[in-house]
């Protein structure tokens, strides 16, 4: 099968189907072989290291040249510690279990049939991503574990050091046994190359896109291939009429400033009117220590009068921003349901929080608000695969099907049934009320 948009002879579809040829390899493999490969390809990180480095220099200087912020050419760099971190993580992702073959259910119908559901691997995993080189390895590590070919499209400011990683990876893959069109860099620095990616339907079997707003709408809107939509994070907390006012504080300020260019930084506060009075001063004299800008509503900017912090108006783009800067929006709200209301209508999905010392609340809170992930009592960065004692993760999904919140290895696979019998043959159906009427 071949695109809708592309030749048949085009580089990214040929890489997709040398990808798919390494996916039928890959799916029986042993843990053992797998975890090889992966040791193989973290040491090779580290031998290798000054090839990368000097690669990623180049991408750097490019970046600097075209004056892209500071914020993200940090995020774009590559120092040898760095790799070694890497590497690292990669060595962790050996020492994971291996999801593949898992049984998640089993049992014997009355006439001797053994079914039994378990784990397998996708196939082919196509994923699109900005500019960190570090997903270059952690989304090839995690891909290999759990038996799945993958295709790497990272953004062209990381070409370079992108095609230097990849070149390490399949060096190592190959070098331990496996394909090394296992990991394969999608040919092309253009848009055309993304383009047939998201249009190679029966070559590749998900996409996953890694970045902001605008990347992941592009993949989700115009791709044939299945997409598992990682979200943006608009997060809120909610500091609730009954609670603890230190404890409120430290969650805030870590939910925002701890790190302000991730996903599950928080980006709006909202105030039960019961406590606002006592909060606000201590929460805006936190913020601006902190260098935030509050962006907030009537009750906050009067609540601000005569301190120190950087309060100013709020309008509806700020109820659903994902700032990733040291920017919140605030606003006080005059319940609990209120303040579910308004996530309901802004939030992105992603993470929500609550600080109450109300059993009451905090149960009505988690039962209405329909995020992935809604915290008691902490912060929002916690959503997070190797937080959640994952190990590691490939995203954060925010849609409901398949996958939702920290993608991890399992979520790497989908299920397929075996059926045993011992010359089981089926007889005439009957009709009954329920499903499966299709196959009878």
């Amino acid at each position: 099968m071949t695109s809708d948009l592309a030749p048949a002879d085009s580089p990214v579809l040929a890489a997709a189907r040398r990808a798919r040829t390494a996916a039928a390899v890959l799916a029986p493999l042993p843990r053992r072989a797998k975890d090889a490969a992966l040791l193989a390809v973290a040491d090779a990180l580290v031998a290798r290291g000054a090839e990368i480095v000097a690669a990623n220099a180049e991408d750097v200087a490019r970046a600097r040249e075209a004056g892209t912020p500071e914020s993200v050419i940090d995020r774009l760099t590559l120092t040898a510690e760095r790799i070694a971190a890497i590497a690292s993580d990669v060595r962790d992702v050996a020492g994971l279990p291996d999801p593949v073959g898992e049984v998640l259910r089993g049992y014997t119908l009355p006439n001797g049939l053994d079914v039994r559901q378990v784990r397998v691997p996708l196939g082919v995993v196509g994923i699109i991503y900005e500019a960190r080189p570090n997903v270059t390895v952690d989304a090839a590590a995690l891909c290999l574990k759990s038996g799945n070919a993958v295709l790497l499209r990272g953004s062209a400011s990381a070409y370079r050091s992108n095609t230097a990683l990849v070149a390490v990876l399949r060096d190592a893959v190959a070098g331990a046994g496996l394909p090394a069109d296992a990991v394969q860099l999608v040919p092309g620095e253009s848009r055309d190359s993304v383009q047939e990616l998201m249009r190679a339907r029966g070559l590749v079997d998900v996409l996953i896109p890694r970045g902001g707003a605008s990347l992941i709408r592009t993949v989700v809107e115009g791709s044939t291939v299945p997409v598992i939509e990682t979200g943006t994070g608009n997060c809120h907390v909610y500091v609730d009429a009954q609670t603890d006012l230190a404890m409120a504080v430290g969650i805030l300020l870590n939910s925002k400033a701890q790190r302000v260019s991730v996903c599950n930084a928080a980006e709006t506060l909202l105030v039960h009117q019961d406590v606002a009075d006592a909060f606000l001063p201590l929460a805006l004299a936190a913020l601006a220590e902190a260098g935030v800008t509050v962006h907030g509503d009537e009750a906050v900017l009067k609540a601000a009068e005569g301190g120190a912090a950087t309060v100013v108006p709020a309008t509806d783009e700020d109820w659903g921003a994902e700032y990733l800067s040291l920017d919140l929006a605030a606003a006080v709200v005059p319940s609990l349901d209120a303040a579910v209301e308004h996530i309901r209508r802004w939030s992105s999905g992603h993470t929500e929080a609550i600080v109450t010392t109300s059993q009451a609340a905090a149960r009505r809170f988690t039962q209405l608000v329909d995020s992935t992930t809604v915290a008691v009592n902490a912060s929002t960065r916690f959503t997070d695969g190797g937080e959640f004692g994952f190990g590691a993760e490939i995203g954060i999904s925010t849609q409901k099907l398949h996958a939702r919140g920290p993608m991890g290895l399992p979520e790497l696979t989908s299920t397929k049934y075996i059926v045993t019998g011992d010359g089981h043959v089926r007889g005439e159906a009957t009709q009954t009320v329920g499903g499966g009427a299709d196959a009878r």
